[in-house]
């Protein structure tokens, strides 16, 4: 059967074959597998299924058909407050289904930390869009709810872009609200934010000077000068965020 490329990224190459997708296996497969497998049995239809490996040694998924917000012009309605409150509530599914499973491990749920436009699933309900499912489980581990939900709104509000911290702040809340976040992580999450944003550029520093080629490419494109200026706005809009959420 023909292969379709659907994404040759930094990371790797990701192929539709028929209604699956064939991707390199992740370095944590076991655990990921594991984890897509548990949410399959819940009949949960935010994430792919696992399939098996095809010959060449892939892992084969199931194909979610749908808009993936990629590129940085997008469509009004994956910004809109109600799509937003849509992703959080996809992540407080995820996370509510998880919670006191073996793969939490000592933590409170099972991160996907990596939700973000790029790796979320939209589809047509009524002449709008709508997300419906994440992909790329790759760095699924063990954590806290903040987690997440600091990691997709620094994506989705694309934080960091704007002069006026009110709207970001105001969409903040909508995100909150949906999930449904307690008062002590709504303390927390701006903190969570700052501290997700720190990691990240820190990680791809670290990685680039041990020589890997992705992380490389990601300094050289000016990432994480990009990730810096984000963290410098977060924090100094730090008083105006955390009042919105209360």
């Amino acid at each position: 059967m023909r292969e379709e490329l659907v994404l040759g990224g930094r990371r790797h190459r990701v192929v539709r074959v028929g209604d699956t997708v064939r991707r390199p296996m992740p370095a944590r497969a076991a655990y990921v597998h594991d984890v897509l497998r548990l949410l399959a049995r819940h009949g949960w239809p935010g994430a792919p299924r696992y399939l098996g490996t095809d010959d060449e040694g892939r892992e084969i998924l199931s194909y979610l058909p749908g808009h993936v917000a990629r590129e940085p012009a997008q469509p009004p309605d994956v910004w809109s407050e109600e799509s937003l409150a849509r992703v959080a509530r996809l992540v407080r599914q995820l996370h509510d289904l998880t919670a006191g499973s073996w793969l939490a491990g000592d933590q409170e749920v099972v991160c996907h930390n990596a939700v973000s436009p790029e790796n979320t699933v939209y589809r047509d309900e009524g002449g709008r869009l709508r997300p419906y499912a994440f992909l790329d489980w790759d760095d699924a581990a063990p954590g806290r709810r903040v987690h997440d939900v600091a990691y997709l709104c620094w994506r989705f509000l694309r934080l960091g872009t704007s002069a006026n911290p009110t709207g970001p702040a105001s969409l903040l809340r909508t995100i909150a609200d949906a999930y449904g976040l307690t008062i002590r992580d709504r303390r927390a999450l701006v903190e969570t934010i700052l501290w997700r944003q720190d990691q990240c550029w820190q990680t791809i520093e670290a990685r680039a000077r041990e020589g890997e080629p992705t992380m490389r490419r990601l300094v050289e494109e000016g990432h994480v000068a990009t990730i810096q200026d984000a963290y410098c706005w977060v924090a100094a809009h730090r008083t105006t965020l955390e009042a919105a959420l209360f």
